[in-house]
């Protein structure tokens, strides 16, 4: 040391705090669920690291392993791992408090003089030698408003205040401190220390230079025995701070440790700081610090004077953080139930739009074993609003099938299936929107007297009324009639429907045409598909000369009528495999994405896998079918077309025309009377043709009982 060395007091650099989201996440659940209104304090743990860039200074920072864990997190609690060379923890003490009002009248500077007694007491007890890092102890205090997300806080990082303060002589990189050879070999300790799970994340520690330059690194309390070997000694410390010609916080309680534990009056430090995970002589320092305290203040018993309250934006005043947007729970679930979609957008599928997928409304006809699935599905894929139709109530056979219920929704008589799906779907994601509507679907085939008609026509405005509010209809109900009237009422509205049908091991999906009065869509293509074509006159073409593609009952020919009378149990009941309905509604869903993603969306022609036909185009959700059909006993799978049938008693012009004209009077009419709608669409004529045409097969029939050679089977 020569006389024109530079003296000052030796200025630090506060530390500075970071607090992550999930801190205050982790918080807001322990105090919704363990501390209620305690307001006791609460032991937490910070983290920081050396300063390992040349331009910015590292944090003490708080996660959600800050915090102790929640009761129900007890048994998976371990102990926590030392040696995280990025994550060296310090002690601290949370006061959150109830109110507002509360948090701004805590006596901070009490509480702050409290902290630093405990320093304080760790220095004289020796506890600070043998875990030295409760000289960093620091305190936090809280008020966090759970109603609007909202977090007050202020952080303190309890300092010793010297009296008179510490004296800087000679601060500098270290590499200008030292010879070429003790930098390497400081460099080479340093790295050594840093990389060893034992030491990695002790903050304060002695360096110890030998005569030949060669160092070691040792814990301060191998103080005393390094006293007689006559080699360099440096107090050094992990420094948070980036400053050229300042040390960071932390060795203002290591200087007070120094002058009271062993009397030193002047000592060499070492601010070590790394660059790339290894030590980084020229951002480290090397100084010499006078400690003129007088001993009136070493022998002081208790803390004569202590700072650390942190400055924000150069005030002593609190922080407050609105976490509103990320922090509620259903946002949250928001965000996580997105973010499979939103992945997939990044290679998989970038047109996914998931806009149209949010904003979709879906009505589901049925809430039993398909409408679980199909509702699970859709919210799956991002659908937010759904609503579900029955008029049936949980039983005790319903949950192992039916994924939406418990048991406790069958107790009591059963609670009604449509409000209890409603009601799971709420529980499984707070942000869907869904409504449970509790009503009976009319169905042809099953007359209702006169006592009833006003109940039956008040169901059938209010199916017209939740048809018109939705943009996508699923057919999920156990009967064939059942579907009749929701099937009109599409075709009528030009409405997206969607049919699931399950027979034991097989299943039937199917996406509905357009509806038949609807106007043509401009970007049909004037060539019909190849394989409409293949089928001649059995696959009828509009008004128009255009083909369309059908809806369920466009194969039939007979009318819809009562599918449960004289049924015995296994056939009442949808008897199937369990793995049916799954794997149905699954397909359902899927077609319906397709479909909101396809350029024509209800207008698309019939795809199947490989086609060649005209006019279909490659979409980034594949192939668009008709209608798939599966077999689980086959574990095979068809794509079909079927075409709209001029005689389809549920969609062809001629029912929708006479529906517009009479409304619920035609209605009305096709439920009392079993032949109403297969004299209105022509099938009583068709029939009678088809058996004069057996008649005529069988004249052809020879005596040994073999027909003719040109007869095909079709």
């Amino acid at each position: 040391m020569t006389g024109n060395e530079k003296r000052s007091v030796l200025q630090f650099a506060p530390f500075q705090s970071a607090v992550d989201e999930g801190f205050w996440h982790r918080l807001s659940s322990l105090k919704l669920n363990k501390l209620g209104i305690d307001e006791s304090p609460i032991p937490i743990t910070g983290f920081y690291a050396p300063c390992s860039h040349s331009q910015v200074s590292n944090h003490l920072t708080l996660l959600a392993e800050s915090l102790p864990p929640e009761p129900s997190e007890q048994s998976l609690v371990t102990t926590t791992t030392r040696g995280n060379r990025n994550k060296c923890s310090v002690p601290g003490i949370l006061y959150n408090t109830n109110t507002l009002e509360g948090f701004h009248a805590l006596d901070k500077q009490s509480l702050l003089k409290a902290e630093a007694e405990k320093i304080w007491e760790d220095i004289h007890s020796g506890k600070a030698e043998e875990d030295n890092a409760v000289l960093s102890r620091f305190l936090l205090i809280s008020f966090a408003d759970l109603k609007k997300w909202t977090f007050h806080y202020w952080f303190a990082f309890p300092a010793l205040v010297l009296d008179p303060p510490a004296i800087s002589v000679d601060l500098r990189p270290a590499s200008e401190w030292l010879s070429v050879e003790e930098a390497e070999s400081l460099s080479a300790a340093c790295n050594e220390w840093r990389s060893s799970s034992a030491t990695a994340d002790v903050p304060f520690f002695l360096v110890s230079i030998a005569s030949n330059s060669h160092t070691n690194i040792k814990h301060l309390k191998d103080w005393e025995s390094c006293q007689h070997d006559g080699h360099k000694l440096l107090f050094g410390f992990y420094d948070p701070c980036h400053l050229p010609r300042n040390p960071g916080w932390p060795l203002r309680n290591l200087l007070a440790f120094i002058c009271s534990r062993w009397n030193l009056e002047k000592v060499r430090f070492f601010c070590y700081r790394e660059n790339h995970g290894f030590a980084d002589l020229g951002l480290s320092l090397i100084g010499e610090a006078l400690i003129p305290v007088s001993q009136g203040w070493k022998d002081h018993h208790g803390v004569r004077n202590a700072t650390g309250w942190e400055l924000n934006r150069g005030k002593k005043v609190p922080r407050c953080i609105s976490l509103a947007k990320s922090m509620d729970p259903i946002r949250l679930a928001t965000s996580a139930a997105d973010l499979n979609l939103k992945l997939m957008r990044w290679r998989a599928l970038p047109s996914l739009n998931l806009d149209i997928l949010s904003i979709t409304k879906c009505l589901l006809l049925g809430a039993g074993t398909l409408g679980c699935q199909v509702a699970r599905m859709l919210m799956a894929w991002g659908v937010r609003k759904i609503t579900l139709v029955d008029s049936g109530k949980v039983a005790m056979s319903n949950p192992l099938r039916q994924s939406l219920y418990t048991l406790d929704d069958c107790l009591n008589g059963g609670d009604f299936k449509a409000k209890a799906a409603a009601k799971s779907l709420k529980r499984i994601f707070p942000a869907v929107e869904t409504e449970g509507v509790v009503m009976a679907i009319p169905m042809p085939g099953h007359p209702v007297s006169s006592q009833e008609e006003n109940n039956v026509l008040q169901d059938c405005r209010r199916l017209h009324d939740l048809i018109d509010s939705h943009d996508a209809i699923f057919l999920l109900t156990d009967t064939r009639e059942s579907r009749w009237l929701p099937t009109l009422l599409c075709a009528n509205a030009n409405k997206i429907t969607m049919t699931a049908a399950l027979g034991f091991d097989s299943f039937l999906v199917m996406r509905h045409g357009a509806g038949p009065l609807s106007p043509p869509h401009e970007s049909k293509a004037d060539v019909v598909n190849t394989l409409a074509t293949e089928m001649g006159n059995f696959s009828m073409a509009d008004a128009d000369g255009e083909n369309r593609l059908g809806c369920y009952f466009c194969n039939d020919v007979v009318a819809p009528v009562d599918s449960t009378a004289n049924r015995t149990l296994d056939q009442q009941c949808t008897v199937t495999r369990p793995g049916l309905a799954p794997i149905a509604s699954a397909l359902a869903v899927e077609l319906l994405v397709g479909i909101l993603h396809h350029l024509h969306g209800i207008y698309a022609k019939a795809e199947f896998a490989n086609s060649t036909a005209s006019g279909s185009t490659e979409q980034p959700l594949g192939i668009l079918p008709h209608q798939i059909r599966g077999s689980l006993s086959q574990f095979s799978q068809m794509t079909l077309v079927g075409h709209s049938s001029r005689s389809c008693t549920a969609c062809c012009s001629t029912v929708v025309s006479e529906y517009r004209r009479r409304g619920m009077d035609f209605v009305l009419e096709a439920i009392n009377h079993p032949t109403y709608l297969e004299d209105l669409t022509g099938l009583t004529e068709l029939m009678k043709t088809a058996s004069s045409f057996q008649l005529d097969w069988d004249n052809d029939i020879d005596e040994d009982g073999e027909g003719d050679d040109d007869c095909v089977e079709i």
